[in-house]
């Protein structure tokens, strides 16, 4: 288990960056064959990127349930948009198999949300937490004086 931080921290991550969020449900579970495939894919995509720092991958988060999601930060959406584009990377073929061999049958759902985030327009905090979404793509810093309540947080452009 991963060491906890146990004081209220919040996250600084310099400049403007991008939050995706992609998932995906089953929907039909006994279609192993067609669900499988694509909750397979992601693992190989995030391996990928994490080796590649000039992809503009900043780093994820898994957010397991019923409803898997990974939770994502780039650097810009116009990274992200190259990576989902690049015919080399692993992410082409996946999106390609997934439109041929499911398309709309209803077999299994897939889902993402891009949102574009300018610099000091966010807030976080963690407590008793180890280093966790931007907790753990951007730097920790305490949470305190200004930086205490989650007005401060997001009112001052210095995070």
């Amino acid at each position: 288990m991963a060491k906890t931080i146990n004081q209220r921290m919040t996250a600084k991550l310099e400049g403007d960056f991008v939050v995706f969020l992609i998932g995906m449900r089953v929907n039909r579970f006994w279609k192993f064959h067609k669900w499988l495939p694509v909750a397979a894919a992601m693992p190989k995509m995030l391996k990928e990127l994490s080796q590649k720092p000039e992809s503009g991958f900043l780093g994820f988060q898994i957010l397991g349930g019923i409803t898997p999601v990974t939770l994502q930060y780039w650097k810009s959406f116009e990274h992200l948009e190259a990576y989902a584009k690049d015919r080399d990377g692993f992410h082409y073929p996946a999106w390609q198999a997934f439109n041929t061999k499911i398309k709309s049958n209803g077999d299994v759902g897939i889902w993402h949300e891009t949102y574009k985030v300018n610099a000091g327009s966010y807030e976080c905090v963690y407590n008793n937490m180890p280093k966790y979404g931007l907790g753990k793509v951007g730097e920790l810093i305490p949470a305190i004086g200004k930086r205490e309540y989650a007005a401060g947080r997001i009112s001052h452009g210095d995070q």
